[in-house]
């Protein structure tokens, strides 16, 4: 129970990767505040997983890319459990292109999640998370890498990557901050309009020969989350199996 009494924030943990960690973090003693934008159903299951488990967790919704909104976030997660000591910065959205095709609106929809969104929660971090924290964003290995159609997601990813570098080295108080940058993962969004091909592809690139599974990134995140991670701070860690 190495996260006993810690209260975390996971963004976006309504399915996917998030969901995977903000259960994990739970069985390992933590209290959830489990997130969404829009998909309160999946994220109540998230929740109702927890309390089967024996675990605490409420639901709060709230847009990461809307200010007021993570401030209320934070706002209520304190007045329920009290305090903030970990914020997981999940919450993300993907399109891939080529570049000349992609849409003002498609550009302003990543960087306004992607980048605005952890610019939201780490100015709200800054504010209200408890002394001696863990901030752990959520990168992506496309970030590295040269991908055709991924220009634009790779980019906000790396303006996550260089905002985790140098907000380390500001907001003191005995926080840390560092981001996971996940290859490949076997997800429903990911798989969706992906033919075996493509996927065998995918799979063959890294040193495993297989996609990664969102329990696999949810083990490096509680890693992050623990006081056992103290001294690493600043940093991107690759959890992508050798693929870069």
């Amino acid at each position: 129970m190495q996260l006993e009494n810690k209260v975390i924030i996971v963004t976006g943990s309504s399915r996917g990767i998030g969901k995977e960690v903000a259960i994990l973090l739970a069985e390992n003693g933590a209290k959830l505040v489990v997130n969404h934008s829009n998909s309160a159903t999946e994220a109540q299951a998230t929740a109702d997983t927890i309390t089967k488990n024996g675990g605490e967790a409420i639901v709060i919704k709230a847009d990461v890319s809307k200010r007021q909104e993570v401030t209320e976030l934070f706002e209520q997660a304190i007045a329920h459990f009290g305090k903030v000591d970990v914020l997981v910065n999940n919450a993300g959205v993907m399109t891939s292109k080529p570049l000349k095709d992609y849409t003002e609106e498609e550009y302003d929809n990543i960087f306004n999640v992607n980048v605005r969104g952890i610019f939201n929660t780490l100015q709200e971090a800054d504010r209200s998370l408890a002394d001696n924290g863990n901030i752990i964003n959520f990168s992506s290995s496309t970030a590295k890498l040269m991908f055709p159609t991924y220009s634009i997601y790779s980019a906000s990813k790396a303006a996550v990557e260089q905002m985790t570098r140098v907000f380390s080295k500001e907001i003191g108080r005995g926080i840390s901050v560092n981001a996971i940058a996940p290859g490949a993962t076997e997800t429903e969004l990911f798989l969706e309009g992906k033919s075996q091909e493509v996927i065998d592809k995918l799979s063959a690139m890294n040193a495993f020969n297989r996609l990664a599974k969102p329990i696999d990134i949810a083990r490096v995140v509680l890693f992050l989350a623990s006081d056992d991670s103290k001294w690493i701070s600043g940093q991107v860690i690759g959890a992508n199996g050798a693929l870069v």
